[in-house]
């Protein structure tokens, strides 16, 4: 190459690295490309985070498989986790749960503390620690208020069975959270809660965190005593109602192979060696995204960011349990960066380290991404609505927040509320029960049958939704037999508004609805090709006369 050739190509080198450092320094086009990819906003991050996305083609990618039918995918997205229990004054839990639905929230996560519960023995469900105030009174009292509360404001529980009391174990210090001696102690509790609200709570969760200290007590975790204590909740729960949905407890991310903690997917797998598979129908797991937003598409297993529970979702695959949804428990950004936070908070940077307009706007991004990309999901909660007080402000995991104690709403809270009203409820690729809540039916009932995908089938006059991709149909039932009847298809990706009938009248029987991207397939890939050949092309013409001269 010649000096002259040589020092055009440095001088076009700096103008483009001088062009990509005024576009991050003015978040332009790159800015907004390299956000999209990485979740980061600061441009060495992005850039660092670039160099990291690339190692993603020297992995094998997590195997989801988006187009499988998976249950319990139906329902509302849009859930927070609660401590109604802690809130003492009834008009504090009432006010609270207004404030949930105010929003658009349509799930509440509750925890139904056994210690709370059967507080001094088995079957003891008086509560007499404070005789000389309140004299006793029943322990389901307050748990029967928030229950009902939840039906007033047509909100669905998730209910977090756990804390066992310490009758329930012998060694006192084997910590609050550990687990009970008799394993039967737990099925009777769990038997006890939901008799009493059979019908009016059907989303069970069994336990939280068990991979972590200190959520399974002062003692190192177990993945099959864990595995044993969900079988015998599975067991106790579909006793009462085969009906009730059985959720894991949510494993929290952490890469720790100590006796203490253990690293998520190996606790997972060692459940599943253990007979996991049989005794859950929604695996949990937590949704935080830590340092950056939740659009971050790098992928390794000691990657902490929104989209961790992909590896969840290919130990899932890999195990048989495509069908199963995996439901957020937590999911949330740490909005620690602020003024009004003591300097003092224990374990500062825990959780990453956001401010409070960036929690605000990761919410309904995180959101957005599991609807549109990831099928698997179904409800995702929010971490967390408010606590009763101040006092454990110099606790990082505080400043979750969505309320103050005083109900002071933040800008995680306004945001939430903004995205939720303005939703224009959509049907993204992936295959959807006709009973989704996306689908507007008419005259709709939900009947049982054999061939259908989880056991129903949506019989109405008329379905009307939104459906993003490149192809749509529905898997209907005529007759005896079922179609694949076609709805929708375009080479591009677009919105297809459609409205679905029998036309004489008859109702129709709707299995799913299925929805497709192909758009690289018809589109680019034809383009690709083409470009492929072009080049090939341009090179034996630009090599021929070499050739013909050797």
């Amino acid at each position: 190459m010649s000096r002259r050739r040589a020092s055009g190509a440095g001088l076009l080198c700096i103008l483009l690295l001088a062009a990509l450092a005024l576009d991050l320094a003015g978040e332009g086009l790159a800015w907004q490309q390299l956000h999209a990819l990485t979740g980061e906003e600061r441009p060495l991050a992005q850039l660092r985070g670039m160099v990291e996305l690339a190692g993603n083609l020297t992995r094998l990618q997590p195997d989801t498989r988006p187009s499988t039918a998976i249950a319990h995918t139906h329902v509302s997205p849009y859930g927070v986790n609660v401590f109604l229990e802690q809130e003492v004054e009834p008009e504090k839990r009432a006010r609270s749960l207004e404030l949930v639905a105010g929003a658009g929230f349509r799930w509440i996560r509750q925890q139904f503390p056994w210690e709370d519960i059967e507080i001094h023995g088995r079957g003891d469900f008086e509560d007499r620690r404070n005789l000389d105030i309140t004299g006793a009174i029943s322990a389901w009292d307050k748990y029967d208020d928030i229950v009902a509360l939840s039906e007033q404001h047509d909100l669905e529980i998730l209910a977090r069975l756990d804390n066992p009391p310490a009758w329930s174990r012998a060694d006192a210090a084997a910590g609050d959270q550990a687990p009970p001696d008799d394993l039967e102690d737990f099925a009777s509790y769990i038997r006890a809660v939901a008799e009493r609200y059979r019908g009016r709570i059907r989303y069970w969760q069994v336990w939280n965190e068990p991979n972590i200290y200190p959520e399974w007590g002062n003692r190192d975790v177990d993945p099959e005593a864990y595995t044993q204590l969900l079988c015998r909740g599975h067991t106790a729960l579909k006793a009462v109602d085969p009906a009730n949905v059985v959720v894991s407890g949510a494993l929290a991310p952490t890469i720790a192979m100590s006796g203490r903690n253990l690293n998520d997917y190996v606790f997972l797998e060692r459940m599943y060696a253990a007979g996991a598979a049989g005794c859950f129908d929604v695996m949990a797991a937590q949704g935080y995204g830590f340092n950056s937003g939740p659009q971050d598409r790098r992928m390794r297993p000691t990657q902490f960011n929104f989209a961790h529970n992909l590896y969840i979702r290919d130990l899932m695959v890999a195990h048989g349990d495509a069908h199963k949804p995996i439901w957020l428990t937590e999911v949330a950004w740490n909005p620690i960066d602020a003024p009004d936070v003591p300097p003092e908070v224990s374990g500062r940077a825990n959780y990453g380290v956001v401010t409070q307009e960036q929690a605000a706007r990761y919410l309904p991004g995180a959101w957005r991404r599991a609807q549109e990309e990831w099928p698997w999901t179904g409800v995702l909660f929010y971490w967390f609505l408010k606590r009763p007080g101040e006092g454990e402000r110099n606790q990082s995991w505080y400043y979750f927040r969505m309320l103050e104690p005083d109900f002071t709403p933040l800008p995680v809270y306004e945001s939430a509320k903004r995205h939720i009203a303005e939703e224009i409820p959509t049907l993204y690729p992936g295959v959807h029960q006709a009973e989704s809540r996306e689908i507007q039916a008419g005259n709709a009932l939900l009947r049982a049958h054999p061939d259908a995908q989880f056991g129903e089938l949506l019989e109405a006059g008329e379905l009307n939704f939104r459906a993003r991709g490149t192809q749509v149909w529905a898997r209907v039932l005529r007759g005896s037999g079922w179609e694949r009847l076609p709805l929708a298809q375009s080479a591009l990706t677009e919105t297809h508004d459609i409205r679905l009938s029998d036309g004489d009248g008859a109702m129709l029987r709707v299995d799913s609805i299925t929805v497709s991207d192909r758009s690289w397939a018809t589109l680019y890939g034809p383009l690709a090709a083409l470009l492929i050949g072009a080049g090939m092309l341009l090179w034996v013409l630009v090599d021929a006369p070499g050739r013909r001269r050797g």
